[in-house]
């Protein structure tokens, strides 16, 4: 009988491991702007959600890929990283409004496995703590009087999510769009920095982020949330967009893709995760610390869903003269 050394039995042990790995294991999330946005809180909250839930042995890595509000991250993975089962990367309804201009290159919404979409967000127009502007009359009230006077700051240019939002807001208050001054940052957090330096005046992101930062120490407040009514929790006393006159509404939906060249099986174990994960108790609390609403939806309906909302995308891109990709 041949006995094998306890060196060849570790040897043996680690390459079965090897062999052996799964998309769940030494997972990372990339968030494809720098830190302190929307993709950076929809990494935090699969990191910590997967982590509590013991669908992971170790601790979700973060990355940050910035450029493009997500075109970046989206060309890397496909290009160069098509098969990585255990990396997941965040994307928003920025990214499928960016996707449907054709920001994202050669690329559309065919080339990545939309895993799932883990809650919604919706639009705000945020400005500094210690702004002359109360309400979001008042902020329309100083564009008409003078519209090099107040400059937007965004996450993305012109075309970006947060200029659409910016652009729906003045064209309900019968604004030319066009007018409006305009400066883009590459994420959020960015943007929310040169908002509190007063390099802008006004910053039209996202309600969750916004909360997000406040709870942070951020010096900044909401005027309005873009939903459909008013939201629940420590923005309750914000007023919708609606409610004071400009009928505006934007939800942001927040979620996960894996590269196209993951395998079915690894990519069934994600969506199969992501559906028992999702319906626990404890995904939702997490899910509300972060500001963000029920919206849970994975697999072949997501894959529905994301294709419908670019082509829907791509008729609002029309309206406003904006690029729209074939």
């Amino acid at each position: 009988m041949q006995l094998k050394s306890p060196l060849l039995s570790l040897i043996l042990a680690s390459v079965a491991a090897i062999g052996t790995a799964g998309p769940l294991d030494k997972t990372e999330c990339i968030a494809a702007a720098k830190p302190g946005g929307g993709f950076d809180l929809t990494c935090k909250l699969v990191q910590s959600a997967l982590m509590q839930g013991k669908y992971i042995a170790d601790p979700m890595r973060i990355s940050y890929m910035p450029g493009g509000i997500g075109a970046v991250a989206y060309n890397t993975i496909i290009a160069q990283r098509p098969a990585e089962a255990n990396t997941l990367v965040a994307y928003s309804g920025g990214s499928l409004l960016n996707i449907a201009q054709g920001k994202f290159g050669r690329y559309n919404e065919n080339d990545v496995r939309w895993v799932s979409a883990v809650g919604s967000d919706f639009g705000a127009v945020i400005v500094a703590e210690n702004s002359p502007f109360k309400t979001l009359k008042d902020l329309i009230a100083a564009v008409k009087t003078d519209p090099t006077k107040v400059v937007f700051g965004a996450g993305g240019s012109i075309g970006s999510q947060d200029w659409m939002k910016a652009a729906l807001t003045a064209r309900a208050a019968g604004l030319n769009p066009k007018s409006m001054r305009f400066v883009a940052f590459e994420g959020g957090g960015e943007a929310i920095t040169a908002l509190q330096g007063g390099h802008v005046q006004v910053y039209s992101g996202d309600a969750s982020e916004a909360e997000e930062q406040i709870k942070g120490g951020a010096k900044i407040r909401l005027l309005a949330v873009m939903s459909d009514k008013r939201l629940e929790g420590s923005l309750a006393s914000i007023p919708t967009a609606k409610e004071q006159g400009m009928d505006v509404e934007w939800p942001i939906v927040r979620g996960f893709y894996v590269g196209p060249k993951v395998s079915d099986a690894d990519y069934k174990v994600w969506v199969d995760t992501f559906n028992k994960m999702m319906a626990t108790p404890e995904f939702n609390k997490l899910r509300g610390e972060r500001g963000l609403f029920k919206f849970a939806m994975t697999g072949a309906e997501l894959d529905a869903y994301v294709k419908k909302q670019v082509t829907a995308y791509r008729g609002m891109a029309a309206e406003f003269g904006l690029n729209v990709a074939k």
